[in-house]
C-alpha cells in the first residue's frame, strides 16, 4: 500500500507470475513500469523508486534494481474489495482466488485511457482530467436524460499527461460515436537570444512521442535543407521539464520554421481514438454517455453489495451484544448454570434453554472475559447496541432507496475531486 515501504520489483513480478498470471516476466514488468510513468499515465497508479525509463525512450532498469508500491490514488480502485463487493475466480492452478473486477471507485478507464489490440478489434481510449470526469459523471447523476453535447462540454476533451494542445473539431464526434481522430500539437514559444537572434523553444510534446526521435527528425530536416533557417538544436530538458532550443539565423521568420515543424515532424500528429471496452465480458463501442452509464450502474452494484455486507456484520454483532446484555442482567444465574455444567457443550445447552438464547449468543457468553462484568463494560455494551441500531437503520435505508445510493456515488466523486483533482494540462 501507499503508506508502506517500497518492495523490490523482482519480488512483485515473481508473485504475479507464481500466484496469478502465468505470463512472461517481461510482460509483467513492462506493465508495472508503464503504470509508474508520469508521461504514460495521466494519473500514475504505481510509485516507482529507481530508473523507470524516460520520455526519450530509455529502458527502465532491470527489476532486480527497482522498487515500487501502490500510489495513493490506486487504493481508490481497491477500496471495499474485502466486503464481498465483486466476484472472485480461481487462479490458474486453483490454489488461490482473484477478483474478476475491482470495486473501482476511481473511473480509471476514462482517466488513464487504454490501448490494446485483439483479434479483429482494437481500443485506444484517450486519458482525461479527473476534475472534468467527476463533474461530468455528477452532471449525469443529476439528470440521466442529459444530452451528450452537455456532457462533452463538461468533460471538455482528452487531457494528455505530456500536455500540448488538441484541435476541438473532432471532440464532439468522439463523444457521440466513440471514434474520432484528434489532432495533437506540442507546445512551443519563441525567445530572443544573443546577437538579436530568435530561438524556438519546445516545452511540451504530443502524447506517446519519443523526444529523442523528435530531435533526430528535426536534425535530419535541417540536413535536408527543409528547415533552412535553423542553425543549432539543443536539448536542455531537466528534471522532467522539456526544453528543446531551436536556434535560428538572424532575421529568420519563426512562423515559417514552426509551420514546417508541424508539417514534417511529430510536433503535430493524430490520436486515433476508439472507445471500445468490455461490458459484461462483451466488447462494445461506447459513446460518452454509455461509458458513464456503465460506470454508474457498476458502482450501484458495488455499493449495494457493500451495504449488504456491512448490514450482515452489524446484525450479527447486535445479536451477540443483545445476548451479552441478557447475561449481564442476570449474571449470578448465568455463572451458576455454567458452574453446574460438566463441560462446555452442556454449559452451552444450559444457557440456550434457561435464558432463551441462540447458540451463537451462548457461545459469546462462554467466551466473555471476567473483566466484562464491570458496570463500565455494561455501559459500553449498551452504547454499542444503540450505535448498532442506528447503523442498521441507515444501511436498510440505503438498500431501500436508490436515491441514497446515487447520493453516495456523488459524494465519492466529490471526494475524489477534492483529494486528487488537478488543472488540465492539454489546451483545446
Amino acid at each position: 500500500n501507499s503508506d508502506k515501504a517500497t518492495v523490490k520489483c523482482a519480488r512483485i513480478v515473481g508473485d504475479v507470475i507464481g500466484k496469478y498470471h502465468p505470463h512472461g516476466d517481461v510482460a509483467v514488468y513492462d506493465s508495472l513500469v508503464r503504470m509508474a510513468q508520469d508521461f504514460s499515465l495521466r494519473y500514475p497508479l504505481i510509485k516507482g523508486q529507481g530508473n523507470f525509463g524516460s520520455i526519450d525512450g530509455d529502458m527502465p532498469a532491470a527489476y532486480r534494481y527497482t522498487e515500487a508500491k501502490l500510489d495513493k490514488i490506486s487504493e481508490e480502485l481497491l477500496q471495499d474489495l474485502e466486503k464481498d463487493t465483486v466476484e472472485w475466480a480461481p487462479n490458474f492452478d486453483n490454489s488461490l482466488k482473484e477478483p474478476e473486477l475491482l470495486p473501482a471507485k476511481l473511473p480509471n478507464l476514462l482517466l488513464n485511457g487504454a490501448n490494446g489490440i485483439a483479434v479483429g478489434m482494437a481500443t485506444n481510449i484517450p486519458p482525461h482530467n479527473l476534475t472534468n470526469v467527476c463533474d461530468t459523471i455528477i452532471s449525469y447523476l443529476n439528470n440521466s436524460n442529459v444530452e451528450i453535447e452537455k456532457l462533452a462540454e463538461t468533460i471538455q476533451g482528452p487531457d494528455f499527461p505530456t500536455g500540448g494542445s488538441i484541435n476541438s473539431s473532432n471532440i464532439l464526434g468522439l463523444y457521440k460515436t466513440g471514434k474520432a481522430s484528434i489532432t495533437m500539437r506540442g507546445r512551443l514559444t519563441t525567445e530572443d537570444i544573443r546577437g538579436g537572434k530568435e530561438a524556438i523553444i519546445i516545452t511540451e510534446i504530443p502524447y506517446q512521442i519519443n523526444k529523442t526521435t523528435l530531435i533526430e527528425k528535426i536534425a535530419s530536416l535541417v540536413a535536408e535543407k527543409k528547415l533552412p533557417d535553423v542553425t543549432d538544436i539543443r536539448d536542455e530538458s531537466a528534471r522532467g521539464k522539456i526544453r528543446i532550443v531551436i536556434e535560428q539565423r538572424r532575421g529568420a521568420d519563426s512562423k515559417f520554421t514552426i509551420n514546417r515543424l508541424y508539417q514534417y515532424t511529430d510536433m503535430q500528429c493524430n490520436f486515433d481514438a476508439n472507445i471500445l471496452a468490455l461490458v459484461n465480458g462483451e466488447p462494445k463501442l461506447l459513446n460518452l454517455k454509455q461509458i458513464i452509464e456503465v460506470y454508474v450502474n457498476y458502482r450501484k452494484q458495488i455499493i449495494k453489495r457493500r451495504t449488504k455486507f456491512d448490514l450482515g456484520k452489524a446484525e450479527d454483532r447486535k445479536h451477540i451484544v443483545e445476548g451479552l446484555l441478557i447475561a449481564l442482567k442476570q449474571i449470578d444465574e448465568v455463572v451458576s448454570a455454567i458452574k453446574k455444567s460438566k463441560n462446555i457443550t452442556e454449559a452451552l445447552e444450559a444457557l440456550v434453554k434457561k435464558f432463551s438464547l441462540t447458540p451463537k449468543q451462548a457461545q459469546a457468553i462462554l467466551d466473555m472475559k471476567l473483566s466484562s462484568l464491570t458496570s463500565l463494560e455494561t455501559d459500553k455494551l449498551k452504547d454499542e447496541n444503540n450505535k448498532l441500531e442506528g447503523l442498521i437503520g441507515e444501511l436498510k435505508k440505503i438498500l431501500a432507496d436508490e436515491k441514497e445510493i446515487i447520493a453516495i456515488i456523488r459524494k465519492d466523486l466529490s471526494d475524489l475531486k477534492r483529494n486528487f483533482g488537478d488543472e488540465r494540462r492539454t489546451n483545446i
